[in-house]
């Protein structure tokens, strides 16, 4: 059997259910694709995969001694499970153009791997995944929560989300010391935001940077145009905005920079 690594971040789900109800989350959204498992572990969402997604199902881990284990427990999956580092790996080694992501996530990289599925966004059609409660709950925030951030603008211009339900900490072996959430991301309809999508990134990282000044004061780094300082937009603190209300913002930006 696998070990559990502390410095890979595993906690392996021992919850038959809960694994079933995951594989679900994606298998709801009818994938057409391939579907690429991040940090399948000892295989516990992959043999619910691999009943209905034997062709389609690539995995990729971290952990040389999961890799060995799954190739042994899922031989028809050898030629599709990868030992690397899904941050660092180029992604070409899925097949199709475009696919779905489902994993337990492990807790100190999900914030890295968002990022990453950011820069790929319109080769990734659905995300269901686990990670720590409190990421689950911020990434799914509103504007005007206090949980709502950088990602959650990010992740929100482009994906649909649900918030599927809570897993408490005794499903793991070992136990992590929070508790974890499963979250659901589905590619909205948006292929380019109607604004310089670079600078768009640069306000909302900026506009967080300082979450608790108004933005008049957090994009002062940013050296705004003098023409727009007056804007009643930037009397709000960035967690107020809405995706569409950084997107007017940019474009102002944009408009008077030109």
């Amino acid at each position: 059997m696998v070990r559990a690594k502390k410095h890979l971040g595993q906690h392996f789900l021992t919850d038959e259910l809960i694994a079933s109800d995951i594989v679900k989350a994606l298998s709801d959204t009818k994938p057409k694709g391939d579907i690429l498992e991040i940090g399948p572990g000892t295989g516990v969402l992959t043999k619910y995969l691999i009943e209905n997604y034997t062709d389609q199902l690539t995995l990729i881990d971290l952990d040389k001694e999961s890799i060995d284990y799954l190739i042994k427990k899922f031989p028809s999956l050898s030629s599709r499970t990868h030992y690397g580092d899904f941050l660092r790996k180029d992604i070409d080694y899925i097949k199709t153009n475009k696919f779905d992501i489902i994993g337990n996530f492990p807790y100190n990289i999900s914030s890295q791997i968002f990022f990453k599925i950011l820069d790929i966004k319109d080769r990734v059609d659905t995300v269901v995944c686990m990670l720590q409660y409190e990421v689950a709950k911020r990434l799914a925030s509103p504007p005007g929560n206090k949980d709502y951030g950088i990602l959650s603008v990010l992740l929100q211009a482009y994906y649909d989300f649900d918030y599927l339900f809570d897993v408490e900490a005794h499903v793991f072996d070992p136990p992590p010391k929070v508790r974890s959430g499963v979250i659901r991301l589905r590619r909205n309809d948006v292929e380019k935001l109607d604004c310089d999508e670079v600078l768009f990134k640069k306000v909302i990282k900026q506009g967080f940077q300082s979450r608790r000044k108004t933005l008049r004061n957090a994009l002062k780094p940013l050296n705004l145009p003098a023409q727009i300082t007056e804007l009643e937009l930037l009397n709000r603190r960035a967690e107020t905005l809405s995706v569409n209300d950084f997107v007017g913002l940019t474009n102002e930006i944009t408009k008077w920079n030109n």
